[in-house]
């Protein structure tokens, strides 16, 4: 089982550490995403700096992240491995191995981690974020919102009480704060990125 659970992490990790931001701009833009726009190697920057379509393959490759390590550890570690699973890919997205630990805000991938373990608390807390960003124009301020939001979903809703969710979904709610730190100082200085604005 420990074995099984360090493989698990460290499966996990790697593939979080893949940063579809960074390979997408170098592959098709010759652009290191990192050098741009906030300098964060994650879906919104990728819409700010290379344009809609990218930024919407980089979403969608990120929260397969997600959905392709909760898979793996669940078959080789059943729902513990899940769990172990969605943190370690989220952790290698933040801080990837593979390009300097220099990686995004995990949201994406935290998505696809949700999706897996619980789509009804993930599709709520999308429609959540949908509406706050729609409102506020502050894509980082629904993310942050959101990652608050999931754990107090998992107490409310998810029946029986899973504390292995919850636990997992604080975590992930404690790196997405910590990663969305300079958004929260740039937020509390009125000097936040809007959602529509082109980053060169």
């Amino acid at each position: 089982m420990i074995l099984n659970a360090l493989l698990t992490a460290l499966a996990s990790y790697l593939i979080g550490s893949f940063s579809s931001a960074y390979v997408l701009g170098k592959v098709f833009l010759k652009k290191d995403i990192r050098n741009y726009g906030s300098g964060n190697a994650g879906t919104t920057n990728a819409v700010r700096v290379f344009g809609k379509k990218i930024g919407a393959i980089t979403f969608i490759l990120d929260m397969l992240k997600g959905v392709l390590a909760v898979y793996i550890g669940g078959r080789l570690l059943g729902y513990e491995g899940k769990i172990i699973a969605g943190i370690f890919a989220v952790i290698g997205h933040n801080w990837p191995i593979f390009f300097k630990f220099k990686g995004g805000r995990g949201i994406a991938t935290s998505f696809g981690v949700l999706i897996s373990l619980y789509w009804p608390i993930a599709i709520l807390s999308f429609i959540f974020f949908i509406v706050v960003v729609a409102i506020t124009r502050y894509v980082s301020l629904g993310s942050i919102l959101c990652a608050i939001l999931v754990p107090i979903l998992g107490i409310l809703i998810k029946k029986p009480f899973d504390r292995l969710y919850v636990i997992a979904t604080v975590i992930l709610a404690i790196m997405a704060i910590f990663r969305h730190r300079d958004n929260i100082r740039r937020l509390m200085q009125g000097q936040e990125f809007k959602i529509g604005e082109r980053v060169e």
